[in-house]
């Protein structure tokens, strides 16, 4: 086997967040890198994959071995300020439903963070709160 392509595995995390957040009420999405300027007094989600330390599973060389790939996903929850959580909890909850532990097309979600409440939003002019969800994949040499 070869190993893991980590835009595979960023496409199957941002994937499944776009589709969800495409309808009932739409919500915007924006992910690493992508420029993007709110509309006042709406709400939008900002999604951001990092992968970070990996394990070795077996101790072959490079071929016929298996390492664990780790990261995390961040979802900054931005909604207008002033009008209390609610809105914001909402696609937060819409958000945990959609990765509280599964597994989607070998990416393994644990359980997730939040939504927390953060005291300094940025941008300024919103109520944000964030939830974290950690992953995991299994990449086969």
């Amino acid at each position: 086997m070869a190993a893991a392509d980590l835009n595979s595995i960023r496409a199957t995390i941002e994937g499944r967040l776009a589709t969800e957040l495409a309808s009932s009420p739409a919500i915007p999405v924006v992910f690493h890198n992508m420029p993007y300027e709110p509309t006042p007094n709406s709400s939008f989600v900002q999604c951001l994959t990092t992968f970070g330390a990996n394990e070795y599973l077996s101790q072959g060389l490079t071929t016929n071995s298996r390492n664990r790939i780790v990261g995390v996903v961040v979802f900054n929850i931005f909604s207008a300020a002033g009008v209390g959580p609610g809105a914001n909890y909402v696609i937060g909850k819409r958000i945990r439903d959609l990765y509280n532990r599964v597994n989607v097309s070998g990416v393994f979600f644990d359980a997730p963070t939040g939504p927390e409440a953060l005291a300094s939003p940025a941008p300024e002019g919103y109520f944000q709160t964030q939830v974290r969800v950690t992953f995991e994949s299994i990449e086969e040499l």
